[in-house]
């Protein structure tokens, strides 16, 4: 192999096929940075399980102020990157390293609220799963855990308008999980996922508290074909409280609703809203829509 002539076809190619190159522009987030820090992100948030020794509580103090100071230092770099890439309406170039510690520390500040959010969907994950053993397995083994802890945390720095990195990290906890969520997607409380493995929910999804999902679900938009000129509009389903969704499920569209206390049976593909306490099972031809109360009516007959 000539290295030399090697790099000439690299560099009329460069010139060829400039659409893949990002050179002479802002420095982006680096994704190995921003691989790192959401690990320590995950440490803070699960003192004791993503660490390589026991953390006892004499030294946890310190270890946790070593810890933050080092995920604040080098998460404000990646989102002064980020704004100077892609900086918010109205912020004037000079004030980017301003804002970017200023939402550094908003985002930090989150921390203890996350926690209170995740130990729902842990306890939601070990209570709707009989093959759990305890929360620690749950907190340590369920690729879930991962992928939802990181989807809250890039969900608050797409709050407030960090581009690339909330995406960075969703998709890196995507790649070890099987989950991917977009972190606009909003989330209540006990969520879970079993599973993991190819259930997909769209970035203007709405889920509301003590929902579970299996493996392969898509909440997902009606059609994409008008591609840009959907940006920021509601475009994936919005699921109500105490909804259960199985395996392979589909729901399609910004203006579908699940009524909440339903339950989608495995393999439904559903593009129209159902009112709450609705049982809908698939069909080859639409799916099947019953009353949950109609049912229980029916068995004590």
């Amino acid at each position: 192999m000539n290295i030399d002539e090697l790099v000439n076809d690299l560099m009329i190619s460069y010139d060829k096929v400039g659409g893949i190159n990002h050179i002479d522009g802002t420095n982006l987030p680096s994704k190995t940075v921003i691989a790192d820090i959401t690990c320590g992100l995950l440490r803070l948030l699960f003192p004791g399980f993503f660490d390589d020794c026991a953390i006892h509580s004499s030294e946890i103090k310190s270890q946790i102020t070593m810890l933050l100071s080092s995920v604040a230092t080098r998460l404000e770099e990646e989102v002064f990157k980020s704004l100077e890439y892609y900086p918010p309406e109205g912020l004037n170039e000079k004030d980017i390293k301003g804002e970017a510690h200023k939402i550094t520390s908003e985002f930090l500040k989150q921390i203890p609220r996350i926690r209170e959010l995740l130990q729902t969907d842990a306890e939601a994950a070990y209570n709707g799963d009989p093959a759990a053993l305890s929360k620690e397995e749950v907190i340590v083994a369920y690729p879930f855990i991962e992928a939802i802890a990181v989807q809250r945390l890039a969900h608050e720095l797409y709050l407030r308008s960090v581009a690339l990195i909330p995406r960075i990290m969703t998709e890196w906890a995507h790649s070890r999980s099987g989950l991917d969520i977009h972190p606009g997607a909003k989330i209540g409380s006990h969520f879970f996922v079993d599973h993991c493995t190819g259930t997909v929910i769209g970035e203007t999804s709405i889920i509301g508290n003590y929902v579970k999902m299996y493996q392969g679900v898509g909440l997902v938009a009606r059609s994409l074909s008008a591609g840009q000129l959907l940006r920021g509009k509601k475009r994936h389903p919005t699921i109500e409280d105490n909804v259960t969704l199985y395996a392979g499920a589909t729901i399609v569209g910004g203006e579908t609703v699940v009524g909440a206390g339903s339950t989608i049976g495995a393999n439904v593909f559903l593009t129209h809203s159902v009112p709450p306490n609705s049982l809908v099972l698939y069909s080859d031809v639409n799916p099947k829509i019953l009353k949950k109360d109609n049912i229980k009516n029916k068995k004590k007959a």
